[in-house]
């Protein structure tokens, strides 16, 4: 019986000690903050200081708010402190399951809102943005954890091959910045609808630019070179009038001795805009007043539109002028010479083949737009996706955002319906979104990710994946995201 009465008492006495040393503890922490905020206040007190004695050797110059000597100093230097003006609301909540690519799963969605607190009325700063039909988002990888990157990487696509971090797009890099082309649905107020997004739930999003094929894209820019060739636009050209009352600008080229011409109407505008994007005709561009130039290569005679100089064909026209040269003439008397008639004293020539397509310099997709060969032909094939009975039938309980049929049955946030959201599927499995470990290490092939609503259960074959169950997201996991 003594003993435990010592038991006890013993007890209470350590009790005693540990709130005791709570106690100290938590005095201490006070003491720290007051220690820190005091250091801050002296600080501030020595800046100011500081400042006004550097306003007072020099009273002539205006100086600057110490904000804004930082803020310039940072720039320069290279330093920003980002803002996001946004955070994204996706069909994926988590990094697992989520594509790597925008154009691998074309139903998935997402919405963005401005914040309040980036403008003041932020609805204002989407104006005219409706009249884009592709938005870039440049945004941060916030789930990397610790932040760590190497030089070397290895891409899921290449199985385990390692390349350089800045010839992929992989998210381990030194500055996490993220770059995608997002479709944009539409804009409502201060908010974005976009689609064929590769971003999950709470990304911060840095900013916004519209795409803009006529810059951004190589293929329109190799098509404008093209056109610009084609018109004869050089540095030394001269318009020379036709008798079937159009102009003909006829170019020469040190390289080969030819010229090429454009036939326009003579009533057009010729400060050319942009290409017309309804038309069939690759070379039928916008004039100013928005009437077309019709524009065809210098060398079909068969063409309605065929270039003439003094009523001949264009390619009777190179022949005289070849041969002319050939016999020593000089190639800049020929507008006495060249296209004379059989009657007078220039040179007869000899007609000629027509020019052939191939003696002009070549403005192909290839000159312009190049990219790793892996990433159209990578290691890792394409995957069949299957779906089991019980899979499909679970799928189909779930309803679209707009549907009210019935309240009990499961319902989409995103995505429009069972038959979308089944096309999201198989877009995320086909393109095998398993890491490189988890592919060629682990025995376990069963693969679980959250697409909108509905929790995915599928496994992986050789050569393909298959759905085994699609459920409704648990609440607490669904708030959690």
């Amino acid at each position: 019986m003594s003993a435990t009465c010592n038991c006890t008492e013993h007890v209470s006495k350590l009790n005693q000690q540990i709130s005791v040393m709570r106690k100290e503890i938590k005095n201490l922490r006070q003491l720290l903050d007051s220690a820190v905020r005091s250091h801050r206040k002296h600080m501030t007190s020595l800046q100011s200081a500081l400042t006004h004695i550097g306003q007072s050797r020099s009273p002539k110059s205006q100086p600057r708010p110490q904000a804004e000597l930082e803020t310039q100093n940072s720039l320069e230097k290279g330093t920003i402190q980002t803002v996001p003006i946004g955070y994204i609301s996706s069909c994926f909540s988590v990094k697992n399951g989520t594509p790597r690519q925008p154009t691998i799963c074309g139903p998935s969605r997402a919405t963005l809102q401005i914040q309040q607190s980036v403008f003041n009325n932020p609805e204002h700063s989407l104006v005219g943005l409706d009249n884009y039909s592709h938005v870039w988002v440049i945004f941060l990888f916030h789930k990397n954890g610790h932040l760590s990157y190497k030089a070397k990487v290895k891409p899921p696509r290449l199985n385990g091959q390692r390349v350089g971090v800045y010839s992929t797009r992989s998210p381990h890099r030194p500055n996490a910045l993220g770059l995608t082309l997002a479709k944009l649905d539409r804009v409502t107020g201060d908010t974005l609808h976009l689609s064929e997004i590769d971003m999950i739930a709470g990304t911060p999003v840095l900013d916004i630019k519209p795409y803009i094929s006529d810059y951004d894209s190589p293929h329109s820019r190799v098509d404008m070179d093209t056109d610009t060739y084609d018109c004869g636009v050089q540095p030394e050209s001269t318009s020379v009038p036709s008798e079937d009352g159009t102009t003909s600008v006829e170019t020469l080229h040190s390289d080969s001795v030819a010229s090429s011409s454009c036939t326009v109407d003579p009533q057009l505008d010729l400060g050319v805009e942009r290409r017309d994007s309804h038309s069939t005709d690759p070379r039928i561009l916008h004039s100013k007043d928005k009437s077309k130039v019709h524009i065809r290569h210098p060398g079909d005679a068969s063409s309605s539109y065929a270039p003439k100089y003094q009523g001949k064909d264009i390619t009777t026209v190179l022949g005289e002028l070849k041969a002319y040269i050939s016999e020593g003439h000089d190639p800049f008397t020929l507008g006495s010479s060249v296209g004379k008639s059989q009657a007078s004293d220039g040179p007869k020539a000899k007609p000629l083949e027509p020019v052939e397509d191939s003696a002009r310099p070549c403005y192909g997709e290839e000159a312009y737009s190049t990219i790793a060969g892996w990433i159209r032909e990578p290691p890792v094939t394409s995957l069949e996706v299957r779906f089991t009975p019980h899979a499909e039938r679970e799928l189909g309980e779930f309803l679209a955002p707009i549907n009210t049929e019935s309240r009990d049955r499961p319902r989409f946030r995103f995505l429009r319906g069972p038959k979308e959201a089944a096309a999201a599927i198989r877009g995320v499995l086909s393109a095998d979104p398993r890491s490189v470990y988890r592919r060629s290490r682990c025995k376990d092939r069963l693969f679980f990710f959250t697409l909108d609503t509905a929790d995915i259960t599928c496994w992986f074959g050789q050569g393909f994946a298959e759905v085994l169950r699609v459920r409704l997201v648990a609440v607490g996991k669904e708030l959690a995201s």
